[in-house]
């Protein structure tokens, strides 16, 4: 297993649901190399900048969202069970019976599941009725209220984020774990930094926190780096276990995606166009997409006039607990960002 694939996963396992970041965004900063000035605000957004920057260039920001999709504790019923709501978006059929993490509060990570009525106990229309996120509960074990708030220390707005242990298959070439929307961009984000030679520009950090809930931390990074381009790096929807052929266009081990359009965003043509004409040209094996539905940070960061474009990695089966990825994707996305900071002295596509 190569340091990369350790990153991801070391990334991966980290907590940090939305508005929860603490934890890997300390994380983060003990990965960081290669950078200066760097910045952690209020709400756990980290800024960096690159040591390589000479102050008198062309700036470009690289950002990838810190925060996982995951729950939080609404309310504690007396029986100790707890209902909850999404921190990001789930489908309601992705998640009883999975196990949690619940952090308490004394920071312990307490192992629980999330539970839905068992069958021998529903009426007949309740077992043909889709699933509702709004009846299901989280159970550590607890038998009462007090046992979860004594015993458990837990209670009311506990974060909670799936139970998974990212790994590694070499033979096929598979990472499989949970949060790789966004960890395995925030990996990218960093080897990029790492890697980096000659860079044409001055280049930026952005590990940006709360994506999942509406792209808020972008906002504040944005006000600090004021970038003259951004580069969002994203781990985004597989569709090549469910699409029509001729509608894949962001499948597994086909390269990293560089999108057009999603409800969020239409990508600036001129600064695409650059991207993929330089993918083409360095044999970086990439893929091209319209989306009807997603969002990324881009969709706040190019209503500020800043030309921006997503570099997404394949990821199956996001916002749920698990999902594949592939690291020859991953290193596709990294030489592309390597490649568009290394060539791009001036953005004349911006005219």
């Amino acid at each position: 297993m190569n340091d990369s694939i350790k990153q991801i996963c070391a990334l991966s396992d980290a907590f940090g649901p939305s508005g929860f970041e603490e934890d890997i965004a300390a994380l983060v900063k003990k990965m960081l190399v290669q950078v200066k000035d760097v910045h952690e605000d209020s709400l756990h957004n980290v800024t960096a900048q690159s040591i390589k920057n000479t102050g008198n260039r062309l700036k470009v920001m690289l950002d990838a969202h810190l925060d996982e999709v995951g729950f939080i504790i609404q309310a504690v019923k007396p029986n100790g069970t707890m209902p909850f709501l999404p921190l990001g978006g789930w489908v309601a059929n992705t998640a009883p019976a999975h196990k949690v993490k619940v952090r308490s509060t004394d920071g312990e990570l307490i192992e629980g599941i999330i539970a839905a009525k068992p069958i021998h106990f529903m009426s007949e229309s309740e077992k043909h009725a889709g699933a509702d996120l709004s009846k299901m509960v989280i159970d550590v074990g607890a038998v009462s209220d007090t046992d979860l708030k004594e015993n458990f220390k837990i209670g009311m707005a506990a974060p909670v984020v799936p139970d998974v242990t990212c790994s590694y298959d070499e033979r096929h070439d598979l990472i499989l774990g949970k949060a790789l929307d966004c960890r395995i961009g925030v990996s990218a984000l960093i080897d990029t930094l790492k890697e980096l030679q000659q860079p044409a520009a001055d280049v930026c950090a952005s590990f940006s926190v709360q994506e999942e809930v509406g792209e808020r931390g972008i906002q504040a990074n944005l006000e600090r780096l004021k970038p003259d381009l951004a580069i969002v790096f994203e781990g985004c929807p597989a569709d090549d276990t469910f699409q029509e052929p001729y509608m894949i266009q962001t499948a597994l081990k086909k390269g990293c995606m560089l999108r057009h359009f999603d409800r969020s965003m239409i990508t600036h043509p001129g600064f695409q166009r650059f991207a993929l004409q330089l993918a083409d040209a360095k044999q970086i094996p990439c893929q091209e997409s319209v989306r009807s539905g997603g969002g990324t940070n881009g969709a706040f960061i190019h209503v500020k006039d800043i030309p921006t474009i997503v570099i997404g990695i394949p990821v199956r089966y996001i916002h749920s607990h698990h999902g594949f990825a592939s690291y020859a994707d991953y290193r596709s996305a990294v030489d592309l960002a390597k490649a568009i900071l290394e060539n791009i002295q001036s953005a004349p596509f911006c005219a």
